[in-house]
């Protein structure tokens, strides 16, 4: 794996992204994420998986720069590999549990929004979906997503403002269900994982889909819409203009 290390402890999985400073996305990322997934689904001796970053970033969100640069086609496909992701991660049969080590922005905390649990470090680490800030919309998956985590008001106040949330403000919101210290995160992370992963198999995940299997039920069409509304305007001129601003530390 080029951009994902795994590390494995007690049945515990860690899978830690290692792209950079900031741990961009891009379509390696994603498929080696889904890669990890998918091998541990199957394996009978793991029972959990925790994911996290390294470094000062969980993720940054998408790699911009890089993915300007994608044809339409490409950039569709991409698209749907990462809705296809975080909705195959919301509905894992074993727990997820994302340890946000750094910052988590837009399609990070997308991803982190689909593990069974969040625990962000205490400091000046921010979390948003602040898509609305880059003149691009939000997907129809990750959007009911978001409403379970947080329910509708909060839904609306984080994709409207995107705002950059302290650590504090979020837990008040519902993105994130712990804060922690930057040493107590491993820790954590490794007990909320051990904790769900001793649950009777069968009874975690019979109410891990009573409780998540309605909220993706019948969205496929309105998700690909969403995908296509989303390239739309991407390649807008007035979007691009605002996008080539970002900048990727390496």
């Amino acid at each position: 794996m080029d951009f994902v290390n795994t590390s494995e402890k007690d049945g515990i999985v860690t899978l830690s992204l290692n792209r950079g400073k900031v741990n961009p996305l891009n379509g390696g990322v994603v498929e080696e994420i889904l890669s990890c997934l998918n091998a541990l689904e199957g394996d009978s001796a793991v029972k959990a998986v925790i994911l996290t970053g390294q470094g000062k970033f969980f993720s940054f969100g998408f790699d911009v720069p890089e993915l300007l640069t994608y044809s339409r086609e490409a950039f569709s496909d991409f698209l749907t590999k990462f809705t296809n992701l975080y909705s195959y991660m919301f509905l894992y049969p074993k727990p997820i549990i994302a340890a946000l080590n750094g910052h988590t922005i837009a399609g990070g905390c997308m991803l982190a929004l689909a593990c069974d649990r969040r625990i962000m470090i205490s400091g000046k680490s921010k979390i948003s979906l602040n898509e609305v800030d880059l003149g691009v919309p939000v997907f129809t998956g990750i959007t009911e997503i978001l409403r379970f985590c947080v329910g509708s008001r909060n839904a609306t106040e984080i994709l409207y403002s995107g705002t950059l949330y302290s650590p504090e403000q979020a837990y008040s919101l519902g993105l994130v269900d712990e804060v922690v210290s930057t040493d107590d995160l491993t820790g954590e992370a490794n007990k909320a994982a051990s904790d769900l992963a001793n649950k009777p198999w069968p009874a975690f995940n019979g109410i891990k889909s009573l409780l998540r299997k309605p909220i993706l039920q019948d969205i496929e069409q309105r998700e690909k819409a969403s995908i296509m509304k989303f390239v739309d305007i991407w390649y807008s001129d007035s979007t691009r203009e605002i996008l080539k601003n970002v900048k990727i530390k390496s």
